[in-house]
């Protein structure tokens, strides 16, 4: 007589992880809905979306916003230009910081413990703005494309994060066979660790790449060419002009600048933030891997 498998029952969801998915989820719509609404926001009238009006749908669909911005010949010069600064940025970035990570993970690196202090101690003290300017200045880079990239490719905390993902994933072991076979460090680095850390480069990469992306405050210091300006300086400025063309008109001209001044404030954040989102859905799957990895404790 055989038996008849017996199915497993599945246990009844408790009211703690009822309270824990009902969380989660409020805490997903907190997340996304400022981005959802400053996407319908920039397509909605001014007025509504100043009244409250607008919730889950724009109200008075318009596209003025994102005409008044592409008007501006600028705009392309700032894609040009970021674009540029974040390509060159984060391939730059990622030798620098990948290169070093590894060399601080090699427990044969004489002074290894020197090293990584002197790294670390950069992420409490530095020397201020103005000892920055004046180097930058002294080395010829101000006011070039090479400012953008060179003085601060360096991040520690990255460094950190790389260097701890070699210490834990990449065996020791695996250098020592490939010695005898023969391998020197740099053909060893470069075929057999750089493959095996795909992860955390995909993740530094993002990481570097939305930084140059982001960045305005450096070529606000150390830019005066409005042809080298990336385009988060870009937007700043025309954003401060219609600003201060509303605020000095009067009468209708007055509400007319305010009202298109109002609506360029979402169009840019989605001009502005939409082509760096988009690359993100290409290494989702190395993020979370890479992340964990690297945070593993020492």
């Amino acid at each position: 007589m055989t038996r008849t498998p017996r199915t497993k029952r599945r246990s009844p969801v408790s009211v703690a992880e009822i309270v824990l998915y009902a969380f989660a989820v409020l805490f997903l719509i907190a997340i996304i809905y400022p981005i959802y609404f400053i996407v319908i926001a920039s397509f909605s009238d001014p007025s509504s979306v100043a009244n409250g009006q607008v919730w889950l749908f724009p109200k008075g669909f318009t596209l003025e916003g994102y005409k008044e911005l592409l008007r501006h010949e600028n705009i392309w010069i700032g894609y040009r230009n970021t674009i540029l600064y974040t390509v060159v940025g984060t391939l730059f970035g990622l030798v620098v910081n990948i290169s070093a990570a590894y060399a601080l993970s090699r427990k044969d690196l004489v002074g290894r413990k020197f090293f990584s202090l002197f790294f670390i101690f950069t992420m409490f003290f530095s020397g201020g703005l103005i000892p920055t300017f004046l180097t930058i200045r002294d080395f010829h880079l101000y006011n070039t494309f090479l400012v953008m990239v060179l003085p601060f490719s360096v991040v520690v905390f990255d460094m950190i994060v790389a260097r701890t993902f070699f210490q834990t994933s990449i065996p020791g072991d695996l250098w020592e066979a490939a010695q005898i076979d023969g391998c020197g460090n740099l053909r060893y680095f470069v075929l057999i660790v750089l493959p095996l850390s795909k992860a955390i480069i995909a993740v530094l990469g993002l990481w570097i790449a939305v930084g140059y992306w982001n960045s305005y405050f450096n070529a606000l210091i150390y830019l005066k060419d409005p042809n080298l300006y990336p385009l988060q300086l870009i937007l700043r400025n025309i954003l401060i002009t219609n600003q201060m063309q509303s605020g000095m008109g009067t009468g209708e001209a007055a509400q007319v600048a305010l009202r298109l001044a109002n609506l360029m404030r979402y169009s840019v954040i989605i001009i502005a933030t939409i082509p760096i989102m988009c690359v993100y859905p290409f290494i989702q799957k190395y993020f979370n891997q890479g992340v964990m990895i690297g945070a593993v404790k020492e």
